[in-house]
């Protein structure tokens, strides 16, 4: 059948794949000129299928509280909330109770796992690059208290069979001489051996390639106006093009992979999607000296930072912002990330030029993302994918080809069935 795709982020682009991989006609519409040049342009560059722990958890509401009125805190909520924010946000402190939180982290790893699966069949079968690296995730820990959460974790992810390890500082100097001159203050870290890090935006650019030399069709410069309904079904997509021509693109069967803009399109036909744009910061910066520099993706666990490197450039991003679709640049959040990088790594990079970037995760209270078929019949869901969006791109979009086919996914994830 002929399927539609809105959206050319992560997200649409492997549900692109899989789908035409099973036999489909397929055609992508995407409002930028490229894929990926928003949520996933710049992102932190991890597979990180170690941290299943949703941002809703037991210790989340405390953290939240000690951050209030920091300007460059990992979490930043802005001031006025609009109702949506504010909505989001109680149904955000209902999922950080202990059960949900169990709950959400199974369904995550359950996912992340199968992802992460799937990844490295089709980097075997495709042979793109993509600046990636195998050698893990390591989360770090300055804290005894932050040290005891990730043994936690650590346990947690040797019950789900997801490969991990505690690594004491003698052991994270071996794996990463970068991290000498941390040696004083470092207590420890955790390493996600499953993990990977690359270009995420060079991955989706090289797989829509792969796409279109399996016949996938991408519309560019085009918006998606409104999803034309006609009943309980899709009867069609209004798009309007770079240059102001309205036209209506009809298929079989249709897939929102929108990410933050999702609800938007979904509002008119009476079903809300739980999905709150949260920015995101980065910075990329060329190396200077490129022996000091890390080539072991980290997470700093303390700071909520995230760092990876491609050849000689190296990215360090993180922090969340809830301010609605606000894509400006806040200099002190900015500066943040350029402290990190100096204080971790001193002259590793030149921070005299730093290129600075922001994109909104599209992420819900729980952190599961929205996978299925909505209440159009033939209309489904690859969206919401938060901070793990890579992480989660390919599972997530073999599932959703496994669900348009009238397949169990291969995976147990409570997959959406609209109400």
């Amino acid at each position: 059948m002929h399927i539609a795709i809105i959206g050319a982020g992560l997200a649409g682009v492997s549900a692109a794949w899989y789908l035409s991989q099973t036999g489909h006609r397929v055609t992508v519409i995407e409002r930028d000129a490229a894929p990926a040049l928003e949520t996933s342009y710049a992102n932190g560059g991890q597979i990180s299928i170690s941290h299943p722990e949703p941002w809703a958890n037991p210790g989340a509401p405390m953290q939240v509280l000690r951050w209030l009125g920091k300007k460059d805190a990992p979490l930043l909520f802005r001031w006025p909330a609009e109702a949506a924010r504010i909505r989001w946000g109680l149904e955000f402190l209902r999922e950080c109770l202990p059960g949900r939180t169990r709950q959400n982290t199974l369904a995550i790893a359950h996912l992340a796992a199968f992802s992460g699966q799937r990844l490295k069949a089709l980097r075997e079968e495709t042979g793109i690059e993509y600046n990636q690296l195998s050698r893990g995730v390591l989360h770090m820990y300055f804290s005894p208290e932050n040290l005891h959460h990730g043994e936690q974790q650590h346990k947690i992810l040797q019950e789900l069979g997801i490969g991990s390890r505690m690594l004491d500082r003698d052991a994270c100097l071996e794996l990463e001489p970068a991290l000498a001159h941390l040696a004083p203050h470092l207590v420890g870290a955790m390493l996600g051996s499953d993990d990977e890090s690359g270009d995420a935006q060079r991955f989706a650019t090289e797989l829509a390639r792969c796409c279109r030399e399996a016949g996938v069709e991408f519309v560019f410069d085009t918006s998606v106006a409104s999803i034309e309904a006609d009943g309980q079904r899709v009867s069609g997509l209004s798009l309007r093009s770079g240059n102001g021509e309205a036209r209506l693109l009809q298929a079989d069967a249709y897939v929102l992979a929108a990410g933050s803009y999702s609800p938007q399109l979904m509002r008119p036909h009476g079903e809300r999607l739980a999905i709150y744009p949260v920015k995101g910061y980065s910075t990329t910066m060329e190396l200077a000296q490129p022996d000091k520099a890390p080539t072991v993706s980290l997470t700093d666990e303390s700071r909520r930072i995230v760092c990876s490197r491609f050849g000689n450039r190296l990215r360090i991003a993180g922090t969340a912002e809830l301010n609605g679709y606000n894509l400006d640049l806040d200099l002190d959040r900015c500066s943040a990330l350029l402290r990190w990088a100096e204080d971790m790594f001193p002259g590793a990079c030149n921070t005299a030029e730093p290129n600075y970037w922001t994109g909104l995760r599209p992420t819900t209270p729980s952190n599961l993302p929205i996978i299925g078929r909505s209440r159009l019949a033939n209309l489904f869901y690859n969206t919401g994918h938060g901070t793990l969006g890579w992480t989660l791109a390919c599972g997530s979009a073999q599932a959703l080809a496994d669900i348009m086919n009238g397949q169990q996914p291969a995976v147990d994830y409570p997959f959406w069935k609209s109400r």
